[in-house]
Formats: structure tokens, C-alpha cells, sequence
């Protein structure tokens, strides 16, 4: 029996043999067979497409649709907070002065930039080797973040315990911090947390307080991943020392006082303008009002009523010989109690009772800056 020969085949080994044969009628030394990473060298794409005879060749591309874009996209469009701003450029001056005091030393910081992006977005761009404080805003009642990278980390402990001039931080990149490291470290961001709060002071009070301090994002999750961020990045130069501090405020912590950021210039008061309102007042309190004076209401059947034709008496009970109790209203809103009388032969109510409360809204008090004639 003959032996069927089998196909040529790169499974078989044959393409390798084939290629052997090949490079030693050249003159190339065998002897050394090569690696199978040099014979996958040889082929380009266009030379593997054609072995596999372009069987994904036919798989169609997929286009993302114009929604799939819209959910994917890592920009997130807020209002801008023109205060925000003003209270962060105050926050640069009053940290500058504060941190050439802490480390009596020429500080400059400048505002690299403020945007607003997602949280998990920051938190997946953030160096691992960088340290998280969360503090908690008490009248906010909600949480924000101070990131030091590690060169500015190194840079303040350097300066604080005595290190030399001239020759940068002589920090081990990836090492932990010590005990005494980390609160060198705590009282910087508690510097900058009370001048944060100094800088609010002209919008708004608020108390920021220091709650801990993370080595890993992980334990530092203030928000959702999609919640949406303020981040500020501040470059601080120390003469040969540099670093980066970074200030991460979510939009809910700054709901309670966003209408205060919102604001283009401080005292702005939206919708209000005194000498319109004013006028608009003073044209109200000149307008005719319709007052019904009620004796009396009973309450009828439904088929009394239907019943009733002319000729036909309702009977109110007199509940005294005096004048009759009345009920002024406008527009079904009581307004005051009384009794019916007569004055120079036309019919009077004197009033005994104010039923509208002093702090109603139906009540208007005039302004005492502004006397009526």
C-alpha cells in the first residue's frame, strides 16, 4: 500500500522546511536552525491575509451611533461658576502667603487650569503614587478632595525637616510615608484648607474640616464615578522644589451655594430690580378690588336646590337683635369680621375682626424708606 502524501501545509512544518531548503541553496548556514520568532517576521499582514485567505475579511465594521458618542464622551458641559473662580484666584494669593510661612520659604503658585470632568475620569489620570485628603464641607454637609502628588510631598517634608538647598526632594519614589511624614503632610492640607475657607468667606461661610488621609483613590471615593467634578490644579514652585496640588470639588457639595458661584460679579441679585419694584407695588396698591360682604351660608341638599322656584324663601336663622354678624372676602379669601349697620342712610359694616395674619403674603407693608403721601 502506497502512503497518500499530505498537503503542503505550514501546519505540517512543510512552509518552515520549504524556507530552510530555500535560505541553504543561497549559501546560508542550517546549522543553527532560526527561532520561530524570526520566521514570523518574515510575514507581513498582507502576506498572513492571504495564508488565511481573508476569512475576516468579510466581517462588516461597526460605526458607532450619534447617542453611543454622546454617552462615551468624556467631556461634561456645566454652568460656569464665575464666583468659583473669583474664590479660587483668592485662594492662590492667601495659600502663597500661607506657605511661605509654613516653610519659610519663597513660594510661587499659579493656577494651571479649572475644569469640570468626571470623577472616575480624574481618578484614572491621578499618578498611584499620589496622597488623598478628603476634608468634609460642615455647612454643605458633603465631601471634597486635596491631592498631593509625590514630588510635592517630598518637596514640603524636605524643607520641614532640614534638608539641603539646591539639590531637589531626596525622596524614595513608591515608599510609604512614616507617621511623622504623614502629619507634616496633614498640617499642609490643613493650611490650605482654612485659607480655602477664607477665600468662600466673601460669597459664603463655610467651614472645611480635614477628615483622613488615603494613600490609594480607592478608600478616597467622594462621588459615583459619572458624578460630575470641579478640579483646579495648582503648580507650587519652592525655589529648586516643585509640586502639584490639585482641589476637587464635586457639584454636589457646591448645590447648596450654587446660585451664590453663579453670580457675575459679588451682591448680583437675580430677577430684582428695587425702583421696578417699587412702581410695580405702588400701581398694584392702586387697583380696584371687589369685597363680598357675606351674611350668612347654608349648606342645601342637592335636589333642594334643583327644586327651588321663584317665590320660594330661604330662611337664615337671626342670631341676635344687634346687627348682623357679616364676613368680608375677596376673591373667597376672608379677610375680616363685622356687623351690618347703617351710616348717613346707606348700609355699613364696622369691622371687629382682622382675619388676614400680619406675615401673610396677602399683606403688604410698605417700606419705610420710601413714606407715602
Amino acid at each position: 500500500m502506497t502512503d497518500k502524501a499530505a498537503p503542503f501545509s505550514r501546519a505540517n512544518g512543510d512552509f518552515d522546511r520549504e524556507f530552510l531548503h530555500t535560505s541553504g541553496e543561497k549559501g546560508h548556514s542550517t546549522d543553527t536552525p532560526p527561532d520561530n520568532e524570526t520566521l514570523h517576521e518574515m510575514l507581513d499582514q498582507s502576506e498572513i491575509d492571504n495564508l488565511l485567505g481573508g476569512a475576516f475579511s468579510k466581517i462588516p465594521e461597526r460605526h458607532e451611533t450619534g447617542m453611543e458618542r454622546i454617552i462615551r464622551a468624556g467631556f461634561v458641559a456645566y454652568e460656569r461658576m464665575p464666583m468659583l473662580e473669583i474664590v479660587l484666584d483668592r485662594l492662590v494669593r492667601l495659600l502663597t502667603t500661607g506657605l511661605r510661612n509654613f516653610t519659610n520659604d519663597n513660594v510661587e503658585i499659579t493656577m494651571e487650569y479649572t475644569r469640570s470632568m468626571c470623577f472616575g475620569d480624574y481618578v484614572n489620570s491621578v499618578p498611584s503614587s499620589s496622597l488623598f485628603a478628603v476634608f468634609k464641607a460642615v455647612q454643605w454637609e458633603n465631601f471634597g478632595l486635596v491631592v498631593i502628588d509625590s514630588a510635592l510631598a517630598y518637596s514640603i517634608i524636605d524643607i520641614l525637616m532640614g534638608g539641603q538647598r539646591g539639590r531637589g526632594h531626596s525622596g524614595v519614589e513608591g515608599r510609604p510615608h512614616t507617621a511623622i511624614e504623614r502629619a507634616l503632610l496633614e498640617k499642609l492640607v490643613t493650611l490650605a484648607l482654612r485659607e480655602l475657607s477664607f477665600a468662600f468667606g466673601p460669597v459664603c461661610e463655610v467651614d472645611l474640616v480635614f477628615e483622613r488621609l488615603e494613600v490609594s483613590s480607592r478608600f478616597a471615593a467622594i462621588a459615583r464615578a459619572s458624578n460630575a467634578v470641579v478640579t483646579s490644579k495648582m503648580h507650587i514652585d519652592m525655589e529648586d522644589r516643585t509640586g502639584n496640588m490639585d482641589l476637587v470639588i464635586p457639584y454636589a457639595t457646591l448645590e447648596p451655594v450654587r446660585d451664590l458661584l453663579s453670580q457675575q460679579f459679588m451682591g448680583e441679585r437675580f430677577g430684582r430690580d428695587s425702583v421696578w419694584e417699587d412702581h410695580l407695588i405702588a400701581e398694584i396698591m392702586e387697583t380696584d378690588a371687589e369685597i363680598l360682604a357675606v351674611l350668612e351660608e347654608q349648606s342645601i341638599p342637592l335636589s333642594r336646590l334643583l327644586d327651588m322656584k321663584p317665590g320660594m324663601q330661604i330662611l337664615f336663622p337671626q342670631k341676635n337683635k344687634g346687627g348682623l354678624p357679616v364676613s368680608l372676602q375677596c376673591n373667597q379669601t376672608p379677610l375680616f369680621e363685622g356687623h351690618l349697620g347703617q351710616t348717613n342712610g346707606k348700609a355699613a359694616v364696622r369691622i371687629d375682626q382682622r382675619l388676614v395674619p400680619d406675615d401673610s403674603p396677602h399683606t403688604h407693608n410698605p417700606d419705610p424708606s420710601h413714606p407715602s403721601d
